[in-house]
């Protein structure tokens, strides 16, 4: 079967920019979910650096922290980054806002693809955020009705999907897709369930479960415990012979079946924007 991969960029949400002074000294920090040296992370951060210097910070300095899925890593990093006093912070996904949001109420973060922002406390609503977080939303609940219906598309014999997640990691717990995910399940027939995975060994025991169960899919939701451990999950699936959808674009090249999700360096473009340039 061939590899199919929809980059798109999902749910832009219209916040009001974080402005800095022509003052200021121009240093960004970064706190990604990826390993130092991953090749999308790298990508996230060329396109960071290209785009602040569009927007007239052109000697920016880029303090990146690699948090890969270690949440006391991360967690650690947060705390080195705000000790910093870093001009501008951006942050990837949940695990990283939620880390640096406790940090601090008063440097700015920029955030990259936090889902749920309003619901999880880090902004007061989507127009007028407030405080010292803003930016840019990727993944809706309703995506993991597209999820299913793209796989069952390509996979008509499907009898039962699982949703993967960690509930440490993910947002909302793991519930996040839960209801859509349920309701869009029962509407094609297909049972669901919540495959809740916080080890190598809970993927491995998941995905080898659906494989020996004929009619079986699987969804691997964005999260940065499935964003570190995406290569293990495509080889997974792949090896138990698994029809799997990912909402991360690169596992789509990288051994997985399909993707339906944003492309990172684009919503890392995007989410820049709300830094507005020094001089004005």
């Amino acid at each position: 079967m061939r590899r199919r991969e929809f980059s798109t960029l999902l749910s832009g949400v219209v916040m009001w920019p974080l402005a800095t002074s022509a003052q200021q000294s121009r240093r960004v920090a970064a706190l990604w979910p990826f390993a130092e040296g991953n090749a999308e992370g790298e990508a996230a951060l060329a396109a960071l650096r290209q785009v602040l210097r569009e927007r007239g910070w052109p000697n920016v300095q880029i303090d990146s922290r690699w948090g890969g899925g270690n949440i006391e890593r991360t967690r650690a990093y947060a705390a080195e980054i705000v000790k910093s006093s870093p001009d501008v912070i951006f942050a990837y996904f949940n695990t990283q806002l939620a880390s640096l949001s406790r940090e601090t109420r008063t440097i700015p973060i920029v955030f990259v693809g936090a889902s749920d922002p309003v619901g999880a406390g880090y902004v007061a609503s989507l127009t007028r955020p407030g405080g010292n977080v803003t930016g840019f939303t990727l993944y809706e609940p309703t995506l993991a009705s597209k999820w299913l219906e793209i796989l069952k598309q390509v996979t008509p014999g499907l009898v039962r999907v699982a949703l993967l997640v960690n509930p440490d990691t993910a947002i909302v717990g793991g519930t996040f897709y839960l209801h859509v995910f349920d309701a869009a399940a029962a509407s094609l027939g297909i049972k669901s369930i919540i495959a809740k995975v916080y080890s190598l060994a809970d993927i491995e025991a998941a995905i080898g479960s659906l494989g020996k169960q004929s009619g079986s899919g699987l969804i691997v939701a964005p999260d940065t415990f499935t964003e570190v451990n995406g290569d293990l999950i495509a080889s997974l699936a792949a090896q138990h012979r698994v029809p799997a959808i990912y909402a991360i674009g690169r596992l789509a090249t990288r051994g997985g079946l399909m993707s339906y999700g944003p492309d990172a360096p684009d919503a890392v473009r995007r989410a820049t924007a709300y830094v507005e340039n020094p001089a004005r």
